[in-house]
């Protein structure tokens, strides 16, 4: 391929809207070009990239025995009612109505389309395990897109679905998954580590995503040397907060006159922050929960809604507070409150002697005890874990690390196959639902993830089993018949043995055509100079370490054939 024949619209400076390494890139490069917020044009380089990762992802499915097949970006919202996902999923479901008023969804992910498939098709044992793949454009209504296609709201994914007769032959399947994604994220060249994560609305018990380290990574994940490692979503620690063995001391009510903040009251009164409970007004599905968790610590969101099966959950307004507390908002305890559920955080279990919200203006109360003053009615694991926590399994001190998540794996169990009526005839004919399995690869957050990885000032390092093209060949004065022919030569040689060259047959300055190589980051470079040219060489420069070779033009096609050979090599698993 030349250049001068390409689609290939590089920028000399970095689009005011691109906030991180990734993105930039991708836009300077020519991957892509904006059409609306969260929305992005694959230009000719980054369709080729995603396609590299599409069929690493396919190989690596049709390995395990997955089948590839295509559903509809438009489903019915019967099917998503039918499910109950209809309203789980919230704003982040794109609606969109047909010309006689019915509803359909803009599918993010497919389990109620293909449970569908199965539960007409599909009705004995002797038909499963069985596990069915796609690959397709995804709809997501984002609040904030953000980081080009790494939080979009149209994207490609992979997509798998795997049904079952029970848990243990779920579990191999999913093992197998596990290992495809491995394999797949190391052909891709990333460095990632696997966690444990929260299933959202997809649903399940039990889930890994995969996440590829970055500092700019969106996530923020958890990890001991045990080998524990999760999301922020998700992470558990072991903190304690210790019987203090005091006597439960009488209450008092204490004047504390415009104090809302943990800072401010227990700066005044002499106390921790640790003896503070806070008390947090929720509206949860249109009824009132009182969440107390301790004065230095955060509520985990993600892990309330999960323990509450909540759908819509928001912090109550000022308004609400003061109608259902009787005080204004930063003054709310538990004491006394009626019309609210009351559930802790498990560290709140053991707090003596608490400093709480009076309920009152400008007043909190000193000494209240949890039994004689007022009660919860459940206890859950609501922490925001942070770096330095005891890990929960071994009590070795928890770091962070920040990751962008390229994959995830769930265990669905029958969450999908009960509420759909999915099932199958067992040996002794009894019906029996499905046990379901569900797995996701972002194919273009992927291609971001790898630039996210593998960039240095001057532009993209590609690993070469997803860059766009293996080689650049690089004439500095295409008006020199010897080096043009030197450079097509090569060029020709090396797309006759089915390596892909781009060959920058512009007529530019040398220095601006470096810049560009530097910027699209191609794995080789092979410059073809009037120096080089005069001793019969051409220079080969590896983009990622910055090494050259000369070597002579003769043998160029069979050195840098050998050389793509090994660099693919080392991405084999």
């Amino acid at each position: 391929m030349r250049w001068t024949e390409y689609f290939l619209p590089t920028l000399k400076e970095t689009p005011s809207e691109a906030d991180t390494q990734s993105h930039k890139l991708m836009l300077r490069a020519g991957l892509i070009r904006k059409v609306s917020s969260g929305v992005y044009n694959l230009l000719p380089l980054g369709k080729r990239s995603a396609m590299k990762v599409e069929n690493i992802v396919r190989e690596e499915m049709n390995r395990i025995g997955s089948l590839e097949i295509l559903m509809p970006i438009l489903s019915p919202a019967e099917l998503w009612t039918e499910s109950g996902r209809w309203d789980v999923y919230g704003k982040e479901l794109m609606r969109v109505k047909d010309r006689h008023d019915r509803l359909f969804a803009l599918g993010p992910t497919h389990e109620e389309v293909v449970t569908d498939i199965i539960r007409h098709d599909v009705r004995s044992y002797r038909q499963i395990p069985l596990t069915l793949y796609q690959i397709q454009t995804k709809f997501r209504d984002e609040v904030r897109p953000r980081f080009g296609v790494v939080r979009a709201r149209e994207f490609m994914m992979k997509d798998a679905y795997s049904f079952h007769r029970d848990e243990t032959c779920l579990a191999k399947t999913y093992e197998k998954m596990y290992e495809a994604y491995t394999r797949i994220f190391k052909r891709c060249g990333l460095t990632f580590g696997v966690v444990e994560a929260d299933s959202g609305a997809i649903g399940g018990d039990v889930t890994h995503e995969f996440m590829v380290f970055a500092e700019t990574g969106e996530s923020q994940v958890f990890a001991c040397e045990c080998g524990y490692a999760a999301t922020s979503d998700s992470a558990e620690c072991e903190v304690v907060c210790p019987e203090t063995g005091d006597d439960a001391k009488p209450v008092e009510k204490v004047n504390t006159p415009d104090m809302k903040t943990v800072e401010e009251v227990t700066e005044f009164l002499k106390k921790k922050p640790s003896d503070l409970l806070k008390t947090i007004i929720y509206n949860v599905d249109g009824s009132y929960v009182a969440v107390l968790i301790r004065g230095d610590r955060e509520i985990n969101e993600i892990k309330l809604v999960k323990v509450l099966g909540a759908v819509n959950i928001d912090m109550a307004s000022p308004a609400e507070i003061e109608k259902l507390t009787g005080g204004p908002l930063g003054f709310s305890g538990p004491v006394g409150l009626k019309g609210a559920k009351v559930v802790a955080d498990t560290t709140v279990a053991g707090m003596t002697n608490m400093v709480t919200g009076a309920n009152e203006a400008d007043t909190h109360l000193v000494n209240v005890n949890r039994g004689r003053d007022f009660e919860v009615d459940e206890f859950y694991d609501l922490l925001e874990v942070v770096a330095g926590d005891p890990c929960k399994r071994c009590g070795k001190l928890l770091s962070t690390w920040r990751g962008i998540e390229v994959g995830q794996v769930f265990k669905l169990g029958t969450k999908y196959s009960e509420i759909m009526k999915a099932t199958f005839l067992d040996e002794k004919g009894e019906e029996k639902p499905f046990v379901m399995g569900c797995y996701g690869i972002g194919i273009t957050r992927t291609v971001a993830a790898a630039i996210e990885q593998h960039n240095d000032k001057d532009g993209i390092a590609w690993p070469i089993s997803i860059a766009p093209f293996e080689v650049h060949v690089l004439p500095t004065n295409v008006t020199e018949p010897d080096l043009k022919t030197t450079a097509e030569a090569i060029h020709d040689g090396l797309t006759e043995k089915g390596i892909e060259v781009l060959l920058d047959d512009r007529d530019e300055r040398p220095g601006n055509k470096f810049k560009d190589a530097d910027l699209v980051g191609f794995p080789l470079r092979v410059t073809v100079g009037e120096r080089a040219a005069k001793e019969g060489n051409v220079e080969l420069r590896i983009r990622k370490t910055g090494e050259t070779t000369k070597i002579p033009k003769d043998d160029a096609v069979r050195v840098i054939s050998e050389v793509v050979a090994e660099e693919k090599k080392k991405l084999v698993p």
